[in-house]
């Protein structure tokens, strides 16, 4: 049982960063980002690479990182240009994109084949107790990031992005430039993104395009929304909730007879957006509060 909690730990506190992400670019700035996967598989892949060419772990991570806000340069250019939902259309199609070259690079990234034998930290130590290690390793990037968003936010820097986010002409009015913001805001997101990367592929070990997909970005936004737009708390605990959701569906085919395994996937999917939507309907400011909320 206790590994069972631990590795569901492990996979929440990886949401948490990638919630954390999101709501730094949406629910601080006001970016619609429906691709924070395409930051997620650069993140994993970046480090993935570079652990396998025989480099420390430490330095995947940190190539996780770069390798994700540089990625996010381009879509910075646009998301100065671009409104609400034409940026939201954007950014799903440069997750297909990622994720096809990852699928079609094959000389780098295997393909469809994956890549396996990623090494994972703290390895030498027996099972379980690897894996508390682990563990302590994703609660201390959670809370390093934590502690830095949180600066981020309340630092002159937070409030322009929050003015931006309630009502970019007025700041546009005062004589500030939105799109400088909207660019930094956008690359911490993703360098963010990266770190979660990184530590999802050192954990799962094997990772292939197809883990990739465009549904990780709505658990992550369910994260958000959940947990309450514009909240750092919220991010932790809407997480927290997803992952809950998540595995409890899993074990729904025990209490409705005559659904086969292959359509399991489906009625959990209609499951969580059931709970999505009664939640919205009750409680649509989120568990912790309201946008601009720490």
């Amino acid at each position: 049982m206790l590994p069972y909690v631990v590795a569901l730990l492990i996979i929440a506190g990886i949401y948490a960063l990638l919630t954390i992400s999101l709501d730094l670019q949406y629910g601080f700035t006001g970016l619609v980002n429906f691709g924070i996967v395409a930051f997620f598989a650069i993140g994993a892949y970046g480090s993935a690479l570079v652990t396998l060419a025989g480099y420390p772990v430490a330095l995947g991570f940190v190539t996780a990182i770069a390798a994700a806000a540089v990625a996010a340069l381009p879509i910075g250019a646009l998301a100065v240009r671009l409104r609400e939902d034409y940026l939201a259309i954007v950014t799903l199609g440069f997750s297909e994109v990622v994720r096809l070259v990852l699928l079609n690079e094959e000389w780098l990234t295997k393909g469809s084949l994956g890549l396996p034998g990623i090494p994972r930290p703290f390895g030498a130590l027996p099972a379980g107790w690897a894996d508390l290690a682990y563990l302590g390793l994703v609660l201390a990037c959670n809370a390093a990031v934590v502690l830095i968003v949180k600066r981020v936010v309340g630092s002159p820097f937070g409030r322009l992005i929050q003015a931006i986010r309630d009502n970019e002409v007025t700041v546009v009015s005062l004589g500030k430039s939105p799109a400088g913001a909207k660019v930094r805001a956008l690359l911490v997101g993703a360098g963010i993104a990266g770190l979660a990367g990184a530590l999802y592929a050192h954990y799962i070990t094997f990772i292939v395009p197809d883990q990739f997909l465009p549904i990780v970005t709505f658990y992550v936004w369910m994260a958000m929304i959940l947990g309450g737009v514009g909240s750092l708390r919220g991010s932790l605990v809407g997480a927290a909730v997803l992952v809950v959701i998540l595995e409890g569906t899993r074990f729904v085919r025990d209490l409705v007879p005559g659904v086969a395994e292959v359509e399991m996937a489906s009625v959990r999917l209609a499951l969580v957006g059931i709970l999505l939507v009664v939640f919205m309907l009750f409680r649509p400011q989120g568990l912790l509060g309201s946008p601009g909320r720490q």
